[in-house]
Formats: structure tokens, sequence, C-alpha cells
């Protein structure tokens, strides 16, 4: 990234530049892309080809002013924190799903972020309702924040039997490397998190199976979301646009016409389209 690129991505998530990477700027930078980058998977059905290069990201999530899923949000985020002077990691992570089973391999994309500090953060900027300030890497205690009370805790055995240095499990998995974590949301594990340091290369085959299998959940449904300035949170699945406020409390009603649907699309995410996108089949 040049520094007008820079700017031009501050001014997206209507940040200021840092003069240092601290802990504090981090929790900010975090905050804002939360707020105006939306977690959405338009482009799976509207025909886009996703591409996980930094030049395509950039075009997408800055140049474009559009979200992404977290291969594209957290692959964005990563390169302005390390233009920023942020020391950045991807890392790999599988995501709980029914009855506390691991998805696939590179299932998800979330950052190890070293500050100037000296201190360790996970950011994570791509997982639809999630933390709203990066956790505290090393610590494994409770983490309060305005998403939810988190944690991270060593990875114990999975629902079918893997767990870290267990060996295979019952239905033959990979076993779990010994170092790997649990991220938990109010007592709830959401991901498990590899620390072996990765690069966006690595998530090639997991962004293809998300955006292409029948089985991904993002190829059978729409979703557009972002934290709002209370606290809260504003989602368009489909035609269906429900707003929660930072107490929890719903409001849920169906738009009426497309011209209302491309006006929240253009009003309440900042994305432009000229049609609604419709569910693709895939195949």
């Amino acid at each position: 990234m040049n520094p007008a690129q820079i700017d031009a991505y501050l001014r997206r998530i209507r940040a200021a530049r840092p003069d240092r990477p601290t802990a504090g700027a981090l929790r900010e930078l975090h905050l804002r892309h939360l707020r105006s980058v939306p977690f959405e998977n338009l482009s799976i059905h509207l025909g886009e080809e996703i591409v996980l290069e930094e030049k395509r990201l950039l075009d997408k999530v800055v140049g474009a002013g559009r979200g992404g899923f977290c291969y594209e949000l957290n692959g964005a985020f990563s390169v302005l924190l390390t233009e920023l002077g942020f020391e950045v990691t991807p890392l790999a992570a599988r995501v709980y799903g029914e009855e506390g089973r691991l998805g696939i391999p590179y299932d998800h994309l979330a950052l190890r972020v070293r500050t100037v500090d000296g201190d360790e953060w996970l950011a994570d900027v791509g997982f639809g309702t999630h933390s709203h300030y990066p956790l505290a890497f090393a610590e494994r205690g409770e983490q309060a924040d305005p998403g939810g009370t988190f944690r991270i805790t060593e990875a114990g055995p999975d629902a079918a039997g893997a767990g870290a240095g267990a060996g295979a499990g019952a239905r033959g998995e990979e076993s779990v490397s010994a170092g790997d974590l649990d991220v938990l949301r109010d007592g709830l594990p959401q991901y498990r998190l590899e620390v072996r340091p990765r690069v966006l290369g690595d998530f090639t085959a997991g962004a293809w199976w998300h955006s292409t299998s029948p089985s991904s959940h993002f190829t059978q449904s729409l979703v557009c979301s972002r934290v709002t300035e209370d606290g809260g949170r504003i989602t368009l699945g489909g035609r269906t646009l429900t707003e929660t406020a930072a107490d929890g409390a719903r409001a849920v009603r169906e738009l009426e016409g497309d011209a209302e649907v491309l006006g929240v699309y253009r009003e309440r995410f900042g994305i432009g389209l000229d049609r609604v996108p419709t569910v693709r089949k895939p195949g």
C-alpha cells in the first residue's frame, strides 16, 4: 500500500492515522472497522469472483466500498495494520458447528497482532457477531466486551473425540495440535484456533469451498451485517432486516420491493448495487 491507499482505507473506516501502533490504536481501528465494513457474502450470489490477493481485497473493501467474509475482511485489515506498523500473523481456525463438531481446515482466518507495547492480541473483524475489541491473546480468564463475555482456553477434545495430542478421533479426524486454542463467547465455543503462522494464500481452498459447496452456509443464504454506533447490530438477511440494540432488544421487519432492499444496502451499509442479490444454488 502507498500512503494514499492507507489514507483511503482509514477514510473508509472513519479513523485517524495512529501516531504509533499501540494497543489503544488497535482497539480503535478494530471497532471502527466493524462499524464501517460489513460482514457480507453478496459476491457469492452476485457471481463475483473472490480472489485472496492484496490488491483485489483492497479494490473491493476500499475502492468499491464493499465488505466480505472472514478471508477478505481480516485479509484486508491485516494489510492495513502491517502498513501502520503492527506485527500481524494470520492464523487458521475451524468453526464449531452443530453438536460441537469442527468445520473444515482453513475454515476461518483470524489475526494475531503484536503492538509496540509488546502485547499480543486476537483481532477478528470477519466473524460476524463477535468481540467489538481485540482479545488479549495470552489471557485465559474471562474478557468482558460489548459483544459478550469471551474466553481463550487451551483446546480439549472436540465432539468427535479429537483433542490436543490425543491422536485421531472416533471418526478418524486429524488430531488437534498441542497449543491450539478454543475461543468461547458467553461460554459457547466459537472456533478452534491454530497457533501456527499462515499466509493469505493458505486460505484459498477454504474460500473456494465456502463459495461453492452446497454444504457451506454461505451458499445457502444471504447476509449483510455490521456493528452499529450504539453497540448493537444491523443485519439484512435476504429481505429480512433485523436491528438489534446494545441491550439485546430486536426489531425485525420484511422489506417491501427491490427499491427498499437496495436502499437499505446503500443507506445502512454503504453498498451500492444495481440489482437485488438472490441466492444462487451451487453448480
